[in-house]
């Protein structure tokens, strides 16, 4: 691992605070950042006495399995969620102390290092959520870059990667709501997907962390899991979801999570977190267990966010190239001037932080599909929100 971690590159947010360091905000405004996808609702007041109720439970080790509680929880969620037979929660669930580290173990676990004549592709989109490409370099793999770009609605065309592309890949990573895109893969491509996975073995690996975010109850987003049982798949040969209680239950700093598929992959990813990866607290499974299973908070989530949506849209939508996201929480914003520039200035003069689109994206062949648009994080409160909406607003009517 160690000889590619020079392979590794700045995380967005340290490029954001290098740029931000360069300019001296407007002192008579406060701070609003819309860079960091971090939730502002409030938690469910049921899981914090969940916690409080359960501390007598750091007397004892957790084991890494999970508790039984929690792996029905979130089995009979799954099931209900996307349409999905009883599921054996032992044999397709494990629960994990966040996605980012479990996406990243997952790599590490799974990736095949034999293969030494070339490395081996791990396909995702471009941009990505950068564990993706870290989780690659430290394994040995090559990242493949698939541009998500409007005239696909922001998803990669996969219909056009060449069969030498995927005779040549391990893992595929799919986003779906995406991150920073807000795009839901259709199940005709997820079903489009399995059949080259089965053609060419390899494993597809799909972040769904944003799920439970979406402006319509009748178009919820689907899952990988959903199109493996329409195909009556119910081993879920070759898939792996990830899900995660930060984003659907308004609890990021819980860091709890589960991985769930292909009974396969799920054996030996367990045997690797008994070496690597640490314990869920018994305290911290108990209240999980209960937050999968209540949605009443999840739909006032989904309510508040549908509204902020919809109040800031009406604000911004005659001053940039901005529109609805399929889901999730993120504005994928067009900029007027180069999204670094957009970035700088809008931060000097009216105290709100965006991440430029370049940061989160790659460059292949001379296009960086982030550049010229900025990610926004609808996670403020709705008044904070729509300030800075006016803010923005009034900034660009000054470009």
């Amino acid at each position: 691992m160690h000889e590619h971690f020079g392979r590794l590159q700045p995380y967005p947010f340290e490029r954001l605070k290098a740029l931000k360091a360069e300019v001296t905000p407007n002192p008579d405004l406060d701070p609003i950042a819309l860079s960091i996808g971090e939730p502002k609702h409030t938690a469910p007041e049921f899981v914090r006495q969940a916690l409080i109720e359960a501390l007598d439970d750091i007397e004892v080790y957790p084991t890494t399995g999970g508790s039984a509680e929690l792996k029905n929880a979130i089995g009979r969620w799954l099931s209900h969620r996307f349409g999905l037979p009883p599921l054996d929660a032992d044999a397709h669930v494990l629960p994990v102390n966040g996605t980012r580290e479990a996406i990243f173990a997952f790599v590490q676990a799974v990736f095949d290092r034999s293969q030494a004549a070339e490395r081996p592709y791990v396909v995702m989109p471009n941009p990505f959520y950068q564990i993706y490409e870290g989780a690659t370099f430290l394994a040995g793999g090559e990242p493949l870059l698939l541009p998500c770009l409007p005239a696909q609605h922001f998803n990669p065309d996969y219909r056009a990667v060449p069969d030498s592309v995927w005779a040549r890949t391990q893992i595929l990573f799919l986003c779906s709501p995406g991150n920073p895109t807000g795009a839901v893969v259709p199940m005709d491509v997820l079903d489009y997907l399995l059949d080259k996975a089965a053609e060419h073995d390899f494993i597809i690996a799909s972040d769904e962390c944003y799920s439970e975010i979406y402006f319509t109850e009748r178009e919820r987003p689907v899952g990988l899991l959903e199109a493996c049982a329409h195909r009556g798949d119910a081993t879920y040969r070759r898939a792996m979801v990830f899900h995660s209680l930060s984003k659907r239950s308004n609890l990021p700093g819980l860091r709890s999570g589960f991985v769930a598929g292909d009974a396969n992959l799920i054996r030996p990813f367990l045997r690797y977190r008994t070496y690597q990866g640490g314990a869920m607290p018994l305290q911290v499974q108990k209240a999980s267990a209960l937050a999968w299973s209540e949605e009443n908070h999840v739909e006032l989530n989904r309510t508040a966010y549908r509204e902020k949506f919809r109040r800031v849209l009406a604000v911004l939508e005659d001053v940039l190239d901005v529109s609805m996201p399929d889901a999730g929480f993120y504005l994928w914003a067009g900029t007027p001037i180069s999204d670094e520039d957009f970035a700088r200035r809008l931060y000097e003069q009216a105290h709100v932080t965006v991440l430029p689109g370049s940061y989160v994206g790659r460059e292949v062949d001379g296009i960086n599909p982030g550049a010229g648009r900025v990610r926004m994080a609808l996670v403020a409160p709705l008044g904070e929100c729509l300030e800075a909406a006016e803010r923005i607003r009034d900034f660009c009517k000054s470009l």
